[in-house]
């Protein structure tokens, strides 16, 4: 099985962009594909709008928009922020917010809460009841609008390292950023502080951000007091002292750039930053543990020309309606199914699972074009061009809607080429 439903429903080992399908809401019964979201029979085309139909949330928006764009313009920033990177730092308490409107940008700092409550100590998550925030590298996966911490954000938490490390059998989860200022092992900021949050986190999702990367950390690695009590703390743990100079390499190479690195997990848990000391090109399970718009794709530009191109003129970032798959999402589901099972045989030796991430456009008369792969392998053209020669047979679809008038529209979609 190369791509499961379950694997686009629930994103098992935590991994990059998708279109849309990943996201997941507690609540009442509810669905969303790419096409819109489903609950209560009533179909919503924008984020935000669907925000709006839940209480909370849309009594944030009511208090925070306004304030956000006075902040926004004090700043000389743009609202809304169209892509959001989270920073939490356990030890100094501090939660960081990061925006930027373009994937080629560098990160501008927004805005610093204070996280009003700690539970636990420094260090990862590794089981259920420890009461530990967990360390390490993972995404928005939930808004959930009606939280019995006010509002909150969860985290996709175990993720894939996580689930090599922690316990095996009650690893724990639902982790979250939320409001109430109280925690048993979350990240709680107060109410007035998450509706902020909320706010933002909806209008990036709305842009089109479907995974907000959010980074924990035991301390800021740049503070000496902050260091110090680190340090003192892993003298006699040489596995903490590594795993928290793993996370300090991620932590280094964003001051440096302002930019998110590409973090990539072995099948021993461990993770590996680009273009850190410590980088070594490992074998065996590849991944992506964050989301990194910005990056351009591992081994990409040696894939050979898509044969279905077409010069398009000017593509809306944002349409009334998304294009629609013939069949539904669930024969969406079924052909990337069958993609990925071909050509699973061409992944490079050594690797048996790879996230690969691939753009193309649904031009205005349905038509499914320009295929590129924006994130892969290294030295892995055969698995990119096959790739690419098996997605062109998709079938048209039916175009996007702009005041409606059908739109080319530009999708993005994570495939797992799994050779298990």
């Amino acid at each position: 099985m190369s791509l499961s439903r379950s694997a686009l429903l629930c994103c098992l080992t935590g991994i990059l962009l998708g279109t849309g399908f990943l996201l997941v809401f507690s609540g009442p019964v509810q669905a969303q594909s790419s096409y819109g979201i489903y609950r209560g029979g009533t179909t919503y085309y924008s984020f935000i709008d669907y925000q709006r139909s839940f209480s909370r949330p849309q009594e944030a928006l009511l208090r925070k928009v306004d304030t956000l764009k006075k902040q926004f313009a004090a700043k000389k920033l743009n609202w809304p922020a169209n892509y959001i990177y989270i920073r939490s730092f356990k030890y100094d308490s501090q939660l960081e917010v990061w925006v930027k409107q373009r994937p080629a940008d560098s990160f501008r700092l927004f805005k610093v809460y204070p996280v009003c409550a700690l539970a636990g100590s420094l260090g990862p998550k590794r089981m259920q009841g420890d009461f530990q925030v967990p360390e390490g590298f993972y995404y928005i996966n939930e808004f959930n609008p009606n939280s019995n911490y006010y509002l909150s954000l969860g985290l996709n938490y175990p993720n894939a390292s996580d689930k090599v490390l922690s316990d095996s059998l009650k690893p724990g989860g639902e982790i979250y950023i939320h409001g109430s200022c109280v925690t048993v092992g979350c990240i709680p900021i107060t109410d007035q502080q998450i509706d902020e949050l909320y706010v933002l986190a909806a209008y990036a999702r709305e842009q089109g951000q479907h995974y907000i990367p959010v980074h924990i950390f035991p301390c800021r690695y740049d503070v000496p007091k902050s260091v110090a009590y680190l340090n003192d703390l892993t003298k006699d743990d040489p596995k903490l002292k590594d795993f928290t100079d793993q996370l300090k390499d991620a932590y280094t190479y964003f001051e440096k750039t302002k930019r998110l690195p590409i973090v990539m997990i072995t099948d021993d848990g461990r993770y590996h930053v680009n273009e850190a000391k410590s980088l070594v090109a490992p074998k065996g399970f590849v991944t992506n543990s964050i989301p990194a718009l910005e990056q351009k794709g591992l081994g990409a530009s040696k894939v050979a020309p898509p044969r279905k191109v077409r010069q398009l003129g000017s593509v809306p970032d944002f349409v009334d309606q998304w294009p629609r798959y013939p069949g539904g999402a669930e024969a969406f589901s079924q052909f990337l199914e069958k993609v990925s099972a071909t050509v699973a045989g061409h992944l490079p030796s050594g690797i048996t699972r790879a996230f690969i991430q691939v753009e193309f456009v649904v031009d205005k008369d349905g038509v499914p074009v320009n295929f590129t792969v924006v994130r892969g392998l290294p030295d892995a053209v055969v698995l990119h061009q096959k790739l690419i020669e098996e997605l062109e047979a998709m079938p048209s679809w039916s175009p996007a809607l702009l005041a409606k008038k059908p739109v080319p529209k530009k999708m993005l979609q994570t495939l797992t080429i799994d050779s298990k």
